[in-house]
Formats: C-alpha cells, structure tokens, sequence
C-alpha cells in the first residue's frame, strides 16, 4: 500500500492550519496543537522538521511563533511531503539514486516504476498548500487522444 507517514499526513494538517491564518501571521505550537488536536510534542518534533526544510520561519520572544515563508499558493504538496518523508517515489529504483535496490540489473519495470511515479510527483507538485484547504473533487477531463482522463478539480481549478 503506498501511504504517507503519520508525522507527514499531521505535517500536512499543520501546514493547512497556517494557510488558513491571516497572510504572515504567527502561530506558537501550542495554539497549533489546539487548532489540529495533536499532542504539542508531536507537533514540535514536526514544526521543527518543516522548519528545518525552509517551509517556515521561527521567530523566538513573548510574541514569537512559526509562519510560512511562501503565501500557500506558492507551497506545493510536493514540497511539504519531501520535506517530511525524503524524496517522493513509489519504489527505490524510482528515485533516480542507483544501488539502492537489488533487483536494479535486471528489473524489467524499473522504467515504467520511474514513469508512474514521475506522474505522482507531478501532480503532487501541481496542487498546492492553497488548494489543500479548498473542496477538491475527482473528475474526469478528455485527454489529447479523446479519452478520458482523472483530474482533480480545485474551487474551479483543474488539475
């Protein structure tokens, strides 16, 4: 089963709490923990990842907190996932770093591995922080050679 971690999927729920703020506003880990209704040491240990990663800034003091360094149009979710789970890819073989799977010499999907998850990656990157806090639905839109295709409609927005 392809799935994301627990801290990358409470990540994405962090950053959704900041695109749904004020512009440049801060928030302290403790109003975030209360906001998503995780426990404050999980959100810390996951703050200070997406802090890590540039994602945010921090700012020390009474009226200190975290912000995002981009407005949420500009953070794709391939941004946000990389920085909590390393590079996005469906198997080893599709990350493009050699040696890491057994197999690599004589796969003979490796390729088509590389292809699919190249797509997943590009869809990733497409859809932002902004559209994760919008209605999003499953749709389907005709492709270049007349079939049908899903997409993701975003608040108007295809994808």
């Amino acid at each position: 089963m392809v799935r994301l971690s627990k801290l990358t999927d409470y990540g994405m729920v962090l950053m959704s709490c900041f695109a749904r703020g004020p512009a440049g506003s801060l928030h302290t880990a403790r109003e975030l923990a209360a906001e998503s209704k995780l426990p404050l040491p999980t959100v810390s240990k996951v703050l200070k990842e997406l802090l890590q990663s540039g994602l945010l800034v921090s700012h020390r003091g009474i009226q200190g907190g975290y912000r995002l360094v981009k407005e949420p149009d500009q953070v794709s979710l391939v941004e946000i996932i990389s920085a909590l789970e390393g590079p996005v890819a469906l198997t080893e073989c599709s990350t493009n770093v050699s040696g890491l799977c057994e197999l690599e010499a004589c796969c003979t999907i490796s390729r088509n591995q590389q292809i699919i998850s190249h797509a997943v990656r590009d869809v990733l990157a497409k859809l932002t922080l902004a559209d994760l806090i919008q209605p999003m639905r499953l749709t389907a839109i005709q492709g270049p050679q007349g079939n049908l295709v899903p997409a993701i409609r975003v608040t108007g927005r295809v994808q």
